[in-house]
């Protein structure tokens, strides 16, 4: 079992370890007392594991009542965060309540922004089930839904009280779904340093779980009590994800997230070195451990289609959208590029 404090402006707990979901009743209720806790989750994670915590919540004295949706990024709208609100409403819930999000990034992200909003601010709890969530969208405090002109346009940062990992959970993850979420693991990899980079290439996606999922908290939690409102140092965290965030926009987010934060690295690799910040070494280094994790290194849409949807992105801030470039494994910079150059960097990246 593995604990990593994150210092941002709620002081949390990041809990890592095999059986931890059982016992996220006894932790509620050292944490908030006897108190009512909704559990937010989708109709594949509820089925599974659903009934483990409400049995957990109830052994400890709360009150259980789940609030189940239908998954994928499909429900992640503002009919079913209206829904959940009515849901909380008409279940009593008041502001010594807590609400538990039970599941991966659609789940937490739906789950945090209602709490963020409901009676100005609910305490909640992630209990993330899928390797992304476990090592990005359950720590930081962003939430959000989609609107039908983008992604997570209506959001807010609303930091939670306690994580529970249980890496035993993701062993019920269908194989493809497990490696997109290793695109986020190989990021931090990118990111954190060359010995962490070297034991993802020496080891097997699965191999020494828990100890990946504690590294990569580890290094989100840095830049997170640095920055936790995203105006600095953790842009860095957008590594790969301003041009695959583009590619997830040209699919109507049809493509996984993950899959697309992989090709968003070997692009941004690519035009890194074309753009003199790194030597060749290193889009090799990304390309070769995007193909050992079976994930795809190439846009399937052309550049224009990606530069539309790049003139889009929340991160432009007078005129420039700033991209995370690697010089080598363990360090990149923040290069801020005008918007009129994004062509040039996209057909860098490999676009056509």
């Amino acid at each position: 079992m593995k604990t990593i404090e994150v210092s941002a402006s709620r002081r949390y707990d990041v809990v890592i370890g095999g059986g931890c979901l059982d016992e996220v009743g006894d932790r509620l209720c050292k944490l908030f007392g006897r108190c009512a806790a909704a559990v937010v989750s989708d109709d594949t994670v509820f089925s599974l594991y659903g009934g483990r915590v409400v049995r957990s919540l109830e052994a400890a004295g709360l009150r259980a009542v789940p609030f189940v949706f239908p998954h994928g990024e499909q429900s992640k709208n503002l009919t079913v965060y209206g829904k959940l609100l009515n849901f909380l409403a008409e279940s009593r819930l008041t502001r010594s309540d807590v609400l538990v999000a039970l599941g991966g990034g659609v789940v937490g992200d739906l789950a945090g922004f209602a709490a963020a909003t409901y009676l100005r601010g609910l305490a909640f709890v992630q209990l993330p089930t899928t390797l992304l969530a476990a090592v990005d969208s359950s720590v930081g405090g962003k939430t959000a839904v989609d609107l039908p002109a983008g992604k997570n346009l209506a959001g807010a940062f609303c930091q939670p009280s306690l994580v529970l990992c249980d890496p035993e959970t993701l062993a019920s993850l269908p194989e493809e779904t497990f490696l997109d979420g290793c695109a986020e693991v190989i990021k931090y990899g990118l990111l954190s340093d060359e010995p962490f980079f070297r034991l993802l290439q020496k080891t097997p996606p699965r191999a020494e779980l828990e100890h990946k999922i504690a590294v990569c908290v580890q290094s989100k939690s840095h830049y997170v009590n640095q920055d936790e409102f995203d105006r600095g140092a953790r842009q860095f965290l957008n590594l790969g994800h301003s041009f695959g965030h583009a590619v997830e926009a040209c699919s109507a987010y049809t493509l996984p997230h993950g899959k697309c934060v992989a090709i968003g690295m070997a692009m941004i690799a690519r035009a890194a070195r074309e753009k003199g910040f790194c030597g060749e070494d290193v889009p090799e280094r990304v390309l070769a451990i995007l193909r050992q994790y079976r994930l795809p290194a190439q846009s399937p849409y052309p550049a224009a289609e990606l530069l539309r949807a790049l003139t889009l992105d929340k991160k432009i801030s007078g005129g420039s959208l700033h991209l995370i470039v690697p010089e080598a494994v363990g360090c990149c910079r923040m290069v801020p590029v005008p918007l009129a150059e994004l062509p040039d960097w996209l057909a860098a990246g490999g676009a056509k």
